[in-house]
């Protein structure tokens, strides 16, 4: 069996558990579509293969994104094929926004976060979400990371405000997934001798989560903001 084998045949609780990042972004989401009023237009930057739609049923759901991020990923049910750096709406178009870890993709991550502004309308809301402490992903489309800082200044500087910026775990949440990611490099019957050592401390390791106060140590940030008025 593969790596990517025993991720998918691991029991949805466990693998909220150990998949932390992912299930965080995900309840996010849901709270962040369940927030918005019905019949709120959303747009979804990066939409990839519309993963999030479910969550925004009651809202009237754009998914765009530039169909190049992955090779084997499905991009016909997108709404829109177009560049976030220039998005073909006109402005206020959204009442709110969806960009989940889409923004470590983009070559002008100032320009992206502007543009998003210029289409919500005043008042509208952002639900970023970013990568610190990551792989490289989608090469040779991978071009950055964000500090909570860098966050905080590019929103800042692309007209948002009450910004609430939060780490996606600590140290040991990251240890953890690191132990975790190491049975890939283990090919067929040598991941089941590598689980052995790698997946129980992975499992007690987030335990000790709450040692880690600062949380410096993190995969990565969930943000949510406001459109100034």
């Amino acid at each position: 069996m593969s790596y990517q084998g025993l991720r998918d045949r691991i029991p949805r609780a466990l693998r909220r558990y150990v998949m932390h990042f992912e299930s965080s972004m995900e309840d996010a989401v849901a709270a962040f579509g369940a927030s918005l009023p019905v019949g709120a237009r959303l747009l979804d930057a990066g939409a990839g293969e519309g993963k999030y739609k479910p969550y925004f049923a009651n809202q009237r759901y754009c998914g765009v994104d530039l169909g190049v991020g992955d090779a084997g990923w499905d991009y016909t049910r997108l709404d829109v094929v177009g560049d976030l750096a220039s998005l073909p709406f006109t402005a206020g178009t959204f009442e709110g926004s969806l960009s989940a870890v889409t923004l470590e993709h983009v070559r002008d991550p100032a320009r992206v976060l502007s543009e998003l502004a210029r289409v919500l309308t005043p008042g509208g809301r952002l639900l970023l979400i970013v990568p610190l402490e990551w792989e490289e992903h989608q090469q040779p489309r991978d071009y950055f990371r964000y500090t909570r800082h860098g966050l905080e200044y590019l929103l800042q500087q692309a007209g948002f405000a009450e910004l609430s910026i939060q780490p996606v775990g600590g140290f040991f949440r990251l240890l953890s997934r690191r132990l975790l990611n190491a049975l890939q490099f283990f090919p067929g019957p040598l991941l089941w001798v590598a689980a052995v050592f790698f997946v129980p401390p992975a499992l007690v390791l987030p335990w000790f989560e709450p040692l880690d106060r600062r949380k410096n140590f993190t995969l990565g940030y969930i943000c949510v903001a406001r459109k100034a008025s």
